[in-house]
């Protein structure tokens, strides 16, 4: 394919394309141990092959001591043995294509694990070939180059006594920064990703990418000064050299970075992952766990400040969920009485703006988030902020609200397949607790219901395939200061299209007639409108003319 063309054609086949996040561990047990694996995936493909996505983003796969959760690396160019091998990997990619599927690979290139062979190197010597893959500082024990603190609790350097030396690491201990100033280290990722487009992987999610530019002398983590040539030459010496989907995770991306991160003429990602919408519900200048009403006027113009500033200089990726993140029918929509409404006009409310829309594994479902007892959880960010903050004083009351509320294995529980022994996920004993909610939420019992959560997004998806407008049409919030529907239009010269969505859980009357009159409803989460210009709890519907 040629690049330069392929890079400037402005119908990208990901543009009009759903893409599914798998978290690998929890998707699907071919084997028995508990744990999910690439078997597993390739059984279930016929699933999301009836789904109708294009893509499926695989969590980390590739071989890792697991201190979290494969973010820890420690050899790119193979499957960590949980999941299988790297010919089970080829089969997934060729399994995935007969239906239309490319694999989106997730890769981390800001740190590796202290296992890598690369680290083992470093650390026996100043002089060693591999040290400079590292960011290392002088010292002497005890007193630590400065006082910078890793995302998950305690200091962001390690004294490693056989040099004298410590190093940087903006994640777990285990989890050392890559040096990205040293031209071999980008040379080695670059020849790595070719390897794995070659065995034909669709395209890339880039974990943290905004912190490979690190300086942490001047305690700057994320943005750094040469960021932006990183990003293209990266671009340049590997994505455009084939027609890939990437998407960089960038906690740190405004309006401004995020055009030149998506901008369309293929230099840097497809799209970035921002998260300005998704820190709206915590306490202003305070942690994920502080926990804080939605302001829902103000997430309606975060959403539409995006869409409208993206429009024809970048690109949007639509997000509610991923394997960090709380499951959103329990966060925004209502997991009790109407999870099915809200979870439907969750939904809708996304798919009908413009960007590439993320179904994360059981969204289709409308999985709920779970309440353990703390034991029950596995994930490391869960344990370490409950010991710190039981021992800073905090209730246990409050700590376990707020991980019932942020907590990352609310995502993390094994998928729901069927009502059978640990919800049809493994004939084994699972690696953690499935949702006591499986027998009533699965995907057996959804398929061939056509009023399913799971058939509503299949139709979206199908949606995406044959209106243009939802690709390229302009965005117009409607209501802008209505505190109970957010409604907008999206028009193109061929299709206009209204999206009005009731986010709440009573019936609210509607003043739209006027904007909808003429028009044909396509899609709804209620079965027949009673009322044209009344929503009932959560009600969702998508005009079109």
């Amino acid at each position: 394919m040629n690049n330069t063309n392929s890079a400037k054609d402005n119908m990208k086949w990901w543009k009009n394309a759903v893409v599914y996040q798998i978290y690998p561990k929890s998707f699907k047990d071919s084997n028995g141990d508990g744990i999910g694996d690439l078997k597993g995936i390739i059984s279930k493909i016929p699933y999301l092959g009836e789904l109708g996505i294009g893509a499926i983003w695989l969590s980390p796969v590739c071989k890792s001591p697991q201190a979290d959760n494969g973010y820890d690396i420690s050899d790119y160019q193979d499957i960590d043995p949980m999941f299988g091998n790297v010919d089970d990997m080829e089969e997934l990619i060729a399994e995935a294509k007969k239906y239309n599927i490319r694999i989106m690979m997730d890769l981390v290139l800001n740190h590796t694990s202290n296992k890598h062979r690369w680290f083992e190197e470093a650390k026996k010597s100043k002089d060693n070939p591999y040290h400079d893959y590292y960011v290392w500082r002088d010292g002497e024990e005890g007193v630590e180059p400065n006082d910078m603190k890793g995302v998950f609790g305690g200091s962001a350097w390690e004294w490693v006594p056989e040099i004298k030396q410590y190093y940087f690491h903006q994640f777990l201990p285990e989890q050392p920064d890559l040096n990205w100033d040293n031209p071999k280290v980008r040379r080695e990722i670059y020849d790595m990703i070719l390897w794995w487009m070659d065995k034909g992987v669709g395209g890339f999610r880039l974990d943290v990418i905004d912190q490979i530019a690190k300086e942490p002398d001047k305690k700057i983590t994320i943005n750094g000064p040469r960021l932006q040539e990183y990003f293209r030459e990266l671009s340049k010496e590997t994505f455009q050299k084939g027609d890939l989907i990437t998407v960089g995770e960038a906690w740190g991306a405004d309006i401004e970075r995020a055009k030149l991160y998506s901008n369309p003429d293929g230099s840097e990602f497809s799209m970035v992952f921002q998260f300005e919408h998704i820190g709206l519900d915590q306490q202003e200048g305070k942690e994920k766990w502080d926990l804080a009403p939605l302001p829902f006027v103000k997430l309606k113009q975060v959403m539409t400040r995006w869409q409208k500033e993206l429009h024809d200089c970048g690109w949007n990726s639509l997000f509610w969920n991923n394997h960090d993140l709380p499951r959103i029918v329990s966060r925004w929509g209502n997991d009790g009485e109407f999870r099915v409404e809200s979870a439907k006009m969750l939904a809708i409310l996304l798919h009908g703006m413009q960007g590439t829309p993320y179904i994360y594994q059981g969204e289709e479902l409308g999985m709920t988030n779970v309440k353990y007892d703390i034991e029950d959880y596995r994930d490391v960010e869960i344990h370490n902020m409950y010991k710190e903050r039981i021992e800073a004083g905090y209730s246990k009351d409050d700590v376990m609200r707020s991980i019932y509320a942020k907590g990352r294995d609310n995502a993390r529980t094994p998928m729901q397949w069927d009502d059978t022994e640990h919800a049809g996920f493994t004939d084994g004993t699972p690696w953690i607790r499935v949702n006591d909610n499986y027998k009533e939420i699965n995907a057996k019992a959804q398929v061939n219901d056509p009023d399913s959560i799971f058939n509503c997004y299949k139709k979206l998806i199908q949606l995406r395939k044959e209106y243009s407008v939802l690709v390229d049409g302009d965005f117009d919030l409607l209501l802008e200061n209505d505190e109970n529907i957010f409604a907008y239009q999206r028009k193109n010269d061929k299709q206009t299209m209204v999206v009005v969505c009731n986010f709440f859980d009573k019936t609210i009357e509607m003043s739209l007639e006027d904007k909808v009159k003429d028009m044909q409803v396509l899609v709804a989460n209620y079965s027949g409108i009673e009322d044209a210009s009344v929503l009932r709890p959560y009600e969702a519907r998508i005009y079109i003319k």
